[in-house]
């Protein structure tokens, strides 16, 4: 049984851990089998293969075969690879569902109440972090920006300005109609933006540094140059830190980028 190193990445890419995706191309090659055939041509423990077969089975690569001993059978990977996804697509709306009843139900109150008690507890010098991948920086400034009560400030790149288009407007639209004060520093020459709705645009000749600033407590700032890395390696610092805000990053703004 020989099968490609971009095979298996592949099957790793759709939820497969390095011991289900021995055991289904070697049920592939073999076609029928019992869970000691599989085992002795994957190379992988007996005393394991029967959960992983079970494992297979239920995420719809196999049929298991009501004999004795039990046997499984492969799914042709085209069959396989439908029934994956038409599972994918049943289980992310069951979970969709039940995080909608979560958010209107007692139990958000109740851990909410936990979270609040918990912090109460920690100096806000302690609350720092650093967060990985845009997406992952993009839902952190987000929860973030949610809770602006007064000002909210962003350096940006030109590509970062794109992001923040795309990622926080209508988040920023809310913020706006709140009242709450938006500054963007950005190179704005030739980037048609509908920030300008929202916020007061600054123009600034080159950016590479990408910092979000919000009510004089919370900072953002990338580690990356979003034009050298892939979203999902760029990396951004996040602290709670009045002193930081106040003493370090809007006078530096202000200072370099004063009208």
């Amino acid at each position: 049984m020989v099968v490609s190193i971009e095979a298996l990445d592949a099957l790793k890419g759709i939820g497969l851990n390095l011991y289900e995706r021995k055991i289904f191309v070697a049920l592939l090659a073999k076609g029928i089998a019992t869970a000691g055939e599989v085992s002795g041509i994957a190379k992988v423990p007996r005393s394991r293969s029967y959960d992983i077969l079970e494992s297979l089975a239920e995420k719809g690569f196999v049929i298991m075969q009501p004999s004795k001993p039990i046997r499984y059978i492969a799914l042709d990977p085209s069959d396989a690879l439908d029934r994956v996804q038409s599972n994918m697509e049943v289980k992310h709306a069951e979970v969709l569902q039940r995080v909608e009843k979560l958010k209107s139900s007692p139990v958000l109150s109740e851990l909410q109440k936990v979270f609040k008690t918990g912090f109460a507890l920690v100096q806000p010098f302690e609350m720092t972090g650093t967060i990985k991948g845009r997406h992952a920086i993009n839902q952190h400034v987000k929860s973030l920006l949610k809770g602006a009560k007064s000002n909210v400030t962003f350096l940006t790149t030109e590509s970062g300005l794109n992001d923040l288009q795309s990622a926080h407007f209508n988040t920023l639209k809310k913020l706006s109609k709140r009242g709450v004060k938006i500054k963007v520093y950005a190179p704005l020459k030739q980037n048609k933006t509908k920030l300008k709705e929202v916020a007061d645009l600054n123009h600034v000749d080159a950016s590479k540094g990408r910092v979000v600033t919000i009510d004089d407590q919370h900072v953002v700032f990338s580690l990356t140059n979003d034009t050298e890395v892939h979203p999902t390696q760029d990396v951004a610092f996040w602290t709670n830190s009045p002193h930081a805000v106040k003493d370090v990053f809007q006078p530096m703004l202000q200072a370099s980028f004063r009208k």
